[in-house]
């Protein structure tokens, strides 16, 4: 198993919730997101300790390949790890943004698209929302007047959040993250974005921040008018699946007392994010703390983990189906 050293990045909208997560005392200000688990070149996590202490994530997928991996992931995606994993603190408004599919991504020269989950953390501030879909269908040939008036927040279908709710953001799904939100994010490894609104924000140097509204036109779901968070009933001490798609597969554990979990015979690594509470992590011998704001990367090798938790236990599990 490896915990990895987490990767903050600033931002105009980040606030101070991260460091508080992640109990982090000389964290910087405006902590926007910390890339838990990343293979995205420029920004690859490293292991905090152990035997691989230091590797990033593409060195430890080398050393150990299909231990770690899989046979079936190693194959299909190489040295590239899929899965982008986050913590996002939105203090402010982030902008109105759309992301590529795999086929236009590939297009324009990216390795994917990026299809992306939320999990409401905290939404207690500001009368936290998000905005998730479209109330109306829109046309091609309207969507960039409304992106330039900034008229396109009136046909947004926003909803107020509160914690333990899940989102499903397709590619193509017109999203903002709303003030007042912290969500853990489990995406496609990739960084493509399309910014279409930005409530006319300035950046660092005083300019206006860059939009991209033509290149989002061919992303663009026009018609993507039934986003509904994902409705889920939590069962104590038993998986709930939360989210289930080509590109990953989440579930929701909630647990109070000792369960095993074997994820060995699913050929794929598993990576749990702690989203409330404490447990120890038990894998061939080894033994790991995870708590509240913390993730781990357990390798497809793996038989037989034990989570033995510390009074109540909250986590995010995901994996390559």
């Amino acid at each position: 198993m490896w915990k990895f050293n987490p990767i903050l990045k600033t931002t105009i909208w980040g606030g101070d919730k991260i460091a508080a997560l992640k109990h982090i005392p000389d964290a910087p200000a405006n902590v926007g997101e910390s890339w838990e688990i990343s293979g995205v070149e420029g920004s690859e996590s490293t292991v905090v300790s152990g035997p691989d202490k230091g590797l990033t994530l593409i060195e430890l997928i080398r050393r150990h390949g299909a231990k770690m991996m899989g046979e079936r992931n190693l194959t299909r995606y190489g040295e590239r790890f899929p899965l982008l994993i986050k913590f996002i603190d939105a203090r402010t408004d982030l902008s109105v943004q759309v992301h590529p599919d795999d086929t236009l991504a590939q297009k324009r020269g990216m390795a994917n698209g990026k299809t992306e989950m939320w999990y409401v953390l905290d939404g207690s501030d500001h009368d936290a929302r998000l905005a998730f879909g479209l109330k109306r269908p829109v046309t091609r040939e309207e969507y960039p007047e409304l992106a330039r008036t900034g008229e396109i927040e009136n046909v947004l279908n926003y909803t107020h959040v509160t914690p333990g709710e899940v989102y499903f953001i397709p590619a193509g799904r017109v999203h903002s993250i709303g003030a007042g939100s912290l969500v853990a994010e489990i995406q496609q490894t990739s960084d493509a974005t399309y910014r279409i609104y930005d409530y006319r924000r300035l950046d660092a140097d005083g300019k206006p921040r860059k939009l991209h509204v033509e290149e989002a036109l061919d992303a663009i779901n026009f018609n993507d008018t039934d986003a509904t968070k994902i409705q889920y009933t939590e069962r104590p001490d038993i998986p709930v699946n939360v989210a289930k798609c080509q590109y990953f597969t989440t579930n929701l554990l909630n647990i109070d007392t000792e369960v095993m979990r074997d994820y060995k015979e699913a050929d794929t690594f598993m990576i749990i994010i702690a989203t409330g509470g404490e447990a120890d992590i038990t894998c061939g011998g080894e033994t790991m703390n995870l708590r509240r704001g913390e993730t781990i990367l357990v390798p497809a090798s793996a038989t037989g983990i034990v989570i033995d938790p510390k009074g109540d236990f909250q986590a995010l599990e995901a994996y390559i189906p």
